[in-house]
């Protein structure tokens, strides 16, 4: 049995719809993103579960009890903000404890287990600082604590690293995470970062105008993506247009270039239909005697960039442009721009939507 359980929920607003028909079971413990671009519901759908919006429809449980009506207050779920939201004029232990004191707890209750957040958080010496003596980190720390010391039946955060500079949002992310998993917490997330959702998440709910395209675990999502939209959105994707040659041996045509696809992705499809057609980056390679796949497509080297550990290689072929990713290390033989080369990939890498597409 599912802990959290969203039944069919939907909100509309005056003249639009910012979730539509959405279900999902989350499991106790479970730590699940909702990742989409900007105005796609996730925020929408997080605030519901808060209690800060209210359903058009549908039912919200938590632990098999209806929560859909109850004000914020008599729900047992913690808030982490993307602004932090921390009072300024407390200090750090009394920011993290305002919650205790507005439940009464006693005196005693309240100090030890604000000293007990301040360990997981590692700010035990921080406890007498106000927020504007902390870093953005720090602060966003303090703002996880504070929603954790109410002991929440679900954490909710909402973009809680976006204002934080790349390296800090690298560690923060692992340290929420290892919170989380240390205190077996129910979590929702709420990101547009696809890589954050993808390194942190047990599953991914992916979003898009109100609706829910796919969810699956971060493996899933990425090698085996269910609509044409994720695809795109999750990782980088060439994406081309091309017809269907022969559906029962996977044969498509692109621009009077033939690849080949699994039969899986053929499955309903006819010769003559116009599809899309999608490889990610790395399942390129050059080839060699050692990996000639399925599909050998004469190339030319289009542009060489440097990213760090990924060198990305642009190859054109029959006039379309692809990116091709490979790991980067001193001794990487790089071809010249203008050269021209063979490229390769297995049938399995060619995923196939319905629809055209430009190039």
């Amino acid at each position: 049995m599912s802990f959290l359980t969203l039944s069919n929920v939907s909100k509309r607003f005056t003249d639009f719809d910012a979730v539509k028909e959405f279900n999902l079971d989350v499991e106790k413990g479970e730590f699940v993103s909702f990742l989409g671009p900007s105005g796609c519901g996730k925020t929408t759908t997080l605030r519901m579960i808060a209690g800060f919006e209210s359903p058009t429809s549908g039912t919200i449980r938590i632990a098999g009890e209806d929560i859909t009506e109850r004000a914020p207050s008599q729900r047992n779920v913690g808030m982490v903000f993307q602004s932090y939201a921390l009072f300024p004029n407390m200090t750090v232990a009394q920011n993290i404890g305002f919650g205790l004191r507005i439940r009464k707890e006693s005196e005693d209750a309240l100090r030890e287990r604000v000293d007990e957040m301040l360990s997981i958080i590692h700010l035990e010496q921080k406890g007498n600082s106000y927020p504007y003596q902390l870093s953005g980190g720090q602060q966003q720390r303090v703002a996880l604590a504070r929603a954790l010391a109410i002991r929440p039946q679900v954490l909710l955060l909402d973009e809680p690293l976006s204002a934080l500079d790349a390296k800090i949002r690298l560690s923060l992310r692992a340290e929420i995470r290892a919170i989380q998993r240390q205190l077996g917490i129910t979590a929702i997330y709420v990101t547009h970062d696809q890589e954050e959702a993808l390194s942190i998440s047990d599953r991914i709910v992916v979003m898009s105008h109100g609706r829910i395209e796919q969810v699956g675990t971060p493996f899933q999502i990425y090698n085996f993506p269910e609509t044409n939209f994720v695809a795109g959105f999750v990782g980088t994707l060439n994406t081309v247009e091309a017809e269907v040659l022969d559906s029962k041996n996977g044969l498509l045509r692109m621009d009077g270039v033939q690849f080949k696809t699994s039969q899986e992705e053929m499955k309903g499809r006819s010769a003559g239909d116009r599809i899309r057609m999608s490889i990610r980056p790395e399942r390129f390679s050059f080839v060699t005697e050692q990996n000639r796949k399925d599909n050998v497509l004469d190339c030319i080297i289009e542009n060489i960039t440097f990213l760090g550990s990924v060198v990305r290689i642009q190859v054109k072929i029959a006039g379309v442009i692809f990116n091709m990713d490979t790991f980067n290390n001193p001794f990487l033989e790089l071809p010249k721009i203008g050269d021209k080369h063979q490229v390769t990939c297995s049938q399995e890498a060619v995923m196939v939507y319905s629809g055209e597409a430009s190039a």
